[in-house]
């Protein structure tokens, strides 16, 4: 190695000091090797020559906090030695030498790859790329405005940028749900836990996690010991969070069978240290890193929607649909929520639409006052059910608070009604328990009820099936009466898949009479988010289209546009379908000659078939 690629090296070293990366105890800066087992294995065959044999970037930095990751250097001394045209010179060049390491270490890591040359500080050349974990090419690492990253961050600005990289952000999603699954298997075949006590022991870990001192001390207890610490620990992060006197028992109660489960704290011959450190132990590893960075997420909604896959009768018993994390999110961007807004849900569950409405809310708050007031004031939810209501509670912990307004009961109890009226709520985000036929717990009921808790000209969402927009009901009319239907989306037809159920968007203002307005409803025909189906993860945004079909639906819908085949304005009453299907323009431009041809076909095979004259 020559004198003067030393320089470029020493002024990395620098810089490094500078920004802190060697005073902190989880992360470690290692020069031109690593003691990491998994890094040392994969850079065995990365030498730059090509011929085999161990090679290693000069510098390798990994960090408890986000175990996934790690952060590489490569510098050369001259600048012109930085890039090379077909960047295939991995010897001669920075930038080559850099994404050729990555490429080895991506089998397993999502590598910050950063490419120096230069002599003097002041005229370091720096590019920077991300590799994301299992992906077969890099990309520039650029931050949320989409600007390209030229110069050396902090770890966790790095990381940061990182995280939020589509791909990686999927994958660990993909990781995240792939792990459900085992966790699952591994708590039905260890832990002997019902259905509704397996979310309650994921998020009562995750709330114990959420101890900085638990989190590095667990392995250190005797089993006996570590099933009451762990509830200890619960109490005391709920205590911490400043849970209301009053609700402290409806949040403890659910985890107390647990905490005195006897198959969690027995050493076994597979588990000598315990099925519940064994738990603890992969919910630290494989959890921990991703809720404490995607503070929009509803990590133990996820868990709870997996685990209610394989419980048979269950969800069709208490009609739950759990909402899929990216209408939560279509849902704030909708109602166009501000810091300002105060947002209800009546049937709140584990928190989805609190939390998607949360991270909206406070992206775009501008002060410290600001966030607090939303956390404290902004958010305001019930639950009936005790071990959602523990869900959702400790969701909203491990989201960053927002706890303080939830409320444990029916959202029909006059008590409670009361209460959450004094908050003058202006949104309305609902998902309510699909009826299945008792009238008494219509879908319709809980609009009502939404709709009558907001301030007049609050904006009310529910997600309902499809039956409630053409179905009569004397509720239709009821609600006419007193509140406005806006808009109506028609949803894809598989949004809850594996359940079969069609769904349609309402949105309404509240307590400004239809009846008594002259306003035409806008109906969407929403039909393609953009998500395939898949045998091992469900829906999923294979493509990334997700982002450009919410902006095209959420800018027509505010624009209140006219377009052939896809949204409608019209005059509906409580007697007409509230669907776009019934009221949309054909696009005869998009019928081409062939489906002309195959709809023929196809009816002319029906008539056969059904002995049709």
């Amino acid at each position: 190695m020559s004198k003067n690629e030393r320089i470029t090296e020493n002024l990395v070293r620098d810089i490094l000091r500078n920004l802190r990366y060697y005073d902190k105890d989880e992360t470690s800066v290692e020069e031109q090797k690593s003691q990491i087992e998994e890094v040392k294995k994969l850079l065995k065959g990365a030498s730059k020559t090509g011929k085999g044999g161990v090679g290693a970037p000069e510098f390798i930095i990994s960090t408890s906090d986000t175990p996934d990751f790690l952060v590489i250097f490569e510098c050369k001394a001259d600048t012109s030695k930085h890039e090379s045209s077909n960047l295939d010179k991995p010897i001669d060049f920075a930038v080559d030498g850099v994404l050729h390491y990555s490429k080895h270490l991506a089998k397993s890591y999502n590598v910050i790859g950063v490419a120096v040359s230069g002599q003097t500080k002041s005229s370091l050349k720096t590019s920077v790329f991300i590799h994301p974990k299992g992906s077969k090419d890099p990309k520039t690492l650029t931050n949320k405005a989409g600007k390209l990253i030229t110069e050396i961050l902090s770890l966790e600005d790095f990381i940061e940028h990182g995280t939020f990289d589509p791909d990686v952000e999927k994958k660990r999603h993909d990781d995240l749900m792939a792990f459900s699954r085992e966790l699952h298997d591994f708590m039905r075949d260890h832990a002997k836990l019902t259905e509704s006590e397996k979310p309650l022991l994921v998020s009562g870990t995750l709330i114990a996690l959420k101890n900085k001192a638990f989190a590095k001390s667990f392995d250190e207890y005797t089993p006996a010991e570590l099933q009451k610490e762990w509830m200890r620990v619960i109490k005391e992060e709920f205590t911490k969070a400043k849970i209301p006197h009053s609700k402290e028992y409806s949040m403890t109660q659910p985890y107390s069978s647990i905490a005195v489960h006897p198959e969690l704290g027995k050493p076994t011959k597979k588990y000598p240290r315990s099925v519940l450190y064994e738990l603890i132990n992969m919910l630290n590893e494989k959890v921990w890193p991703f809720i404490s960075i995607y503070h929009d997420f509803d990590v133990v909604g996820q868990f709870y929607g997996e685990f209610l896959k394989y419980t048979g009768g269950d969800k069709k018993a208490l009609g739950i649909v759990l909402t899929p994390r990216h209408i939560t999110d279509l849902f704030a961007h909708i109602a166009n929520v501000t810091p300002k807004s105060k947002v209800l849900d009546i049937c709140a569950g584990t928190g989805g639409f609190l939390i998607s409405a949360m991270h909206n809310m406070l992206k775009k708050a501008v002060s410290k006052t600001e966030q607090d007031n939303i956390k404290a004031n902004g958010l305001i939810g019930v639950e009936q059910q005790p071990n959602m209501y523990a869900l959702g509670a400790s969701n909203m912990i491990l989201r960053g608070d927002g706890k303080a307004n939830l409320h444990q009961g029916s959202c029909f109890d006059e008590g409670i009604v009361e209460a959450i009226k004094k908050h003058n709520c202006d949104v309305g985000m609902l998902n309510p328990p699909f009826s299945q036929g008792d009238e008494d717990l219509h879908e319709l009921v809980f609009i009502k009820q939404m709709l009558n808790c907001l301030k007049k000209g609050g904006t009310g969402i529910a997600i309902v099936p499809m039956s409630c927009a053409i179905t009569p009901h004397p509720l239709r009319e009821e609600i006419l009466k007193h509140h406005t239907l806006d808009a109506v989306m028609s949803m894809p037809d598989d949004l809850f898949y594996p359940v079969g159920v069609v769904t349609c968007i309402m949105v309404f203002k509240a307590k400004i009479p239809h009846t008594e307005t002259n306003i035409k409803t806008w109906f969407g025909y929403w039909k393609n988010d953009g998500f395939i189906k898949t045998k091992m993860f469900g829906r999923i945004d294979a493509q990334n289209k997700w982002n450009d079909i919410k902006t095209h639906w959420v800018d027509t819908y505010r624009n209140r546009e006219d377009i052939a085949g896809f949204c409608r304005k019209q005059k509906v009453t409580h007697q007409d379908e509230w669907c776009a299907e019934a009221y949309m323009e054909t696009d005869y431009s998009n019928i081409s000659a062939k489906d002309f041809e195959t709809t023929v076909k196809n009816f002319l095979v029906f008539k056969l078939m059904n002995d049709v004259s």
